[in-house]
């Protein structure tokens, strides 16, 4: 299973497969690393890569929180929280379409690379079941991240696990833009950026790219605007 997780294409089975197996509406996979570059590996949906970028970008969120404390997270009500935490990741996934975020940590051993990102539509916590499935989705993927990366040269990241971090790098790039140019936050940025996708049905990379490349403009009013 690992080595076709590993062939062509093998991010995004991979990401589908923790999807799946957690009854999560999305998934990502999340690369913190101190010998490799921090990078999204895949996610199933633009909600995940909503999420991911704003935890890379705001340094909080379950899946830092997760990979920081070497251990599972969970907040099963992102609109209620048990207690208040992550005061600029929360009210933009929520506002994103988040109700309920996870973050598992990936290991191999003493090694730590990141962390399973889930998330869920609707509010609720996992079950005991679905909380099991998510350890051993997370503990495949730290796995099959390993198997990738054996092949690469010292130092570098496989091409594999590079092609997902240039996702990352375009998106925030152009919330970095787009933060400039209406004079919000990163996080704001980000919203704007995603909901122009979604309005315009559209991938959320595609629109990233023509932000950076300037063929298309966010507006300060709330109507989203085709590419000029």
């Amino acid at each position: 299973m690992l080595a076709q997780l590993a062939g062509n294409g093998g991010t995004l089975r991979l990401c589908h497969v923790c999807r799946d197996a957690t009854g999560a509406t999305g998934a990502g996979i999340m690369l913190m690393s101190a010998t490799t570059s921090n990078g999204s590996v895949c996610t199933t949906d633009a909600v995940s890569a909503l999420l991911e970028s704003l935890q890379y970008d705001l340094g909080e969120g379950p899946c830092i929180d997760a990979y920081l404390g070497d251990a599972p997270v969970a907040e099963p009500d992102i609109g209620s929280p048990a207690r208040a935490r992550w005061p600029a990741f929360a009210p933009p996934a929520l506002a994103a379409g988040a109700r309920a975020v996870f973050g598992f940590p990936l290991r191999v051993g003493a090694a730590r690379l990141g962390a399973l990102n889930l998330y869920r539509a609707t509010a609720g916590p996992l079950s005991d079941a679905q909380h099991g499935d998510a350890l051993i989705a997370a503990d495949i993927a730290a796995q099959a991240v390993l198997l990738m990366q054996a092949g690469a040269p010292p130092g570098r990241l496989a091409s594999e696990l590079d092609d997902g971090g240039e996702f990352h790098f375009v998106v925030h790039q152009a919330a970095g833009m787009i933060a400039a140019q209406l004079g919000v936050d990163v996080a704001q940025a980000l919203v704007r950026l995603r909901g122009h996708a979604f309005g315009n049905g559209r991938d959320l990379t595609e629109v990233a790219h023509d932000v950076v490349e300037r063929r298309l403009r966010l507006e300060p009013s709330a109507e989203g605007h085709r590419p000029q």
